[in-house]
């Protein structure tokens, strides 16, 4: 069942949000259930639940990093956070990054940035062969359910170390999940709530150094 239009804006009540950057919003859950019915892009069970579970979950990260003007956004997907914040962070000159190896999302990713007219600019491309090249470059790098952390810091570590934020996303095991990144790394790590889920949290990662 698609939400209403009150729901939705229940959800984005929170957040300070323009009716354009509310209507761009809407545009991609509407295109999002479109060509879900064809790609499958999002997992079934969470598209009853677009809003809380993809748009406002990657929304509350934007307000983390507001002075963030290029957003590097890592396994992109269906484009949880990166293109909420493109749309979101529009207004504030942000641009966002994305990087995705599989070719129906990124044309799902492209054709929603030609749609809403953000800036948003899509890297169909393994990360590995990306991040060299955000190197002082990004203000922020972030990273939704796409791996644990150890291989999150490995991956982002020339970013981080150069002044990069990373900002991740995390369930219930984060405490776990930095016992064992902290076994190869040191670095500040801030805990942070979710506003979408009691048992998430969000990760702030600076100052990165390797152990080994």
């Amino acid at each position: 069942m698609k939400p209403s239009a009150a729901s939705h804006l229940d959800s984005l009540a929170p957040f300070d949000v323009s009716r354009e950057t509310e209507e761009r919003l809407s545009l991609l859950e509407s295109e999002l259930r479109r060509w879900q019915a064809i790609k499958n892009l999002v997992g079934p069970g969470t598209l009853d639940h677009i809003w809380d579970r993809h748009i406002v979950d990657s929304l509350q990260l934007l307000d983390l990093e507001p002075e963030a003007r290029t957003w590097l956004d890592l396994g992109s997907g269906a484009g949880f956070p990166g293109l909420v914040l493109a749309i979101a962070g529009f207004e504030r000159g942000l641009t966002v990054h994305l990087v995705e190896s599989n070719s129906r999302k990124c044309a799902f990713l492209r054709n929603i940035a030609r749609l809403t007219g953000v800036r948003a600019f899509v890297h169909e491309a393994r990360l590995e062969t990306v991040i060299p090249t955000f190197v002082g470059k990004a203000d922020v790098v972030s990273a939704r359910a796409l791996a644990s952390l150890t291989k999150l810091i490995e991956w982002t570590e020339p970013l981080l170390k150069t002044g990069t934020t990373g900002l991740f996303p995390k369930g219930r095991d984060v405490e776990s999940e930095l016992t064992e990144a902290r076994e190869s790394w040191t670095f500040e790590a801030e805990i942070l709530p979710s506003r979408t889920d009691s048992e998430a949290r969000i990760l702030r990662i600076t100052s990165i150094e390797n152990l080994s």
